[in-house]
């Protein structure tokens, strides 16, 4: 703890400017429910991070000092170490990428949108990188690189705000570099549900000719799920009950969205917002199906 104390005061020695701040400072921001267990190692993973970045200030110390408080739930600290250490690397793509993903985990779509806009334009033209997963997969290969998670977060900021147009030009822009299956079907699944909310049934139909037959995911098994769902190789009924009564889980959260998605597609407007109730009813504030639900439900008519 002592660590962390002293990279704060290492940090406040550099003036805290850039975007999000006026937001990320009055948004909201709910903690997630950890084990002892997980907050333990959480709580020890950031101690080595601190203890890295004041005996190594580099940008990836730093980017790692910023994750770690953002795995704790710490979403606010995450934004201000990452603005802080945009002092000392203002050209670092991948600053901007993190403060964008914890820009919309506070809601603030908008600061968001600039920041990943910017991390895009930083890497345009240069070769992609892949990028370490700080809460590795079973298989501890990591499915996502630097220009992806750009595109991917920037289709989704835009989504969110409800920019279809830009949403999907983000997410045809992440495909192309989407190069495994988790990736790619994760991109799919966002790039479907932009489609169909546009009106565009039968492009998205096509789009999902690639996931024909045998497709192998290491992580992303519900984004997979809803695409059989949409290629409707899977009952929604059935997928329903999967969910059940809760949506007390991340997958549950990501798999309720899209099940809420194709009620709204297939003119069940009703059950489909019973969903997204379920899924803000739950406990998995941070997650992209959260959120989504979240916005979704803001957007309709007050009755």
């Amino acid at each position: 703890m002592k660590i962390v104390l002293v990279l704060a005061s290492l940090l406040a020695s550099f003036c805290i400017t850039g975007l999000g701040q006026s937001c990320s400072e009055k948004a909201q921001e709910v903690r997630p429910q950890l084990s002892a267990e997980a907050e333990m190692e959480y709580s020890r993973n950031l101690e080595i991070a601190a203890r890295n970045a004041v005996s190594d200030p580099s940008a990836d110390n730093l980017i790692w000092y910023a994750r770690r408080k953002g795995y704790l739930g710490r979403y606010k600290d995450a934004v201000d170490a990452l603005t802080i250490s945009l002092e000392k690397f203002p050209g670092d793509a991948r600053i901007y990428r993190h403060r964008g993903h914890r820009l919309i985990t506070l809601r603030c779509f908008e600061d968001a949108v600039q920041d990943l806009e910017k991390a895009a334009a930083m890497t345009k033209g240069k070769p992609d990188e892949i990028e370490p997963d700080g809460m590795p997969n079973a298989k501890n290969i990591p499915t996502s690189t630097l220009q992806s998670n750009i595109w991917y977060h920037l289709g989704l900021a835009y989504y969110l705000k409800g920019d279809l147009k830009r949403a999907l030009k983000a997410y045809e822009k992440c495909a192309k570099v989407s190069k495994n299956n988790d990736m790619r079907v994760a991109t799919a699944h966002w790039q479907y549900m932009t489609m169909r909310r546009m009106g565009k049934k039968v492009a998205a139909a096509r789009l999902l000719d690639q996931f024909k037959g045998n497709i192998e995911v290491i992580e992303n098994d519900d984004y997979l799920t809803l695409i059989r769902l949409y290629r409707g190789e899977r009952n929604a009924e059935d997928l329903s009950k999967i969910l059940g009564r809760e949506a007390k889980t991340l997958g549950s959260a990501s798999l309720g969205y899209g099940l809420g998605n194709w009620y709204f597609y297939i003119g069940e407007t009703e059950k489909g917002l019973d969903i997204f109730r379920k899924i803000v009813a739950g406990d998995q504030w941070a997650s992209f199906g959260y959120i989504a639900a979240e916005a979704e439900l803001a957007r309709q008519p007050r009755k």
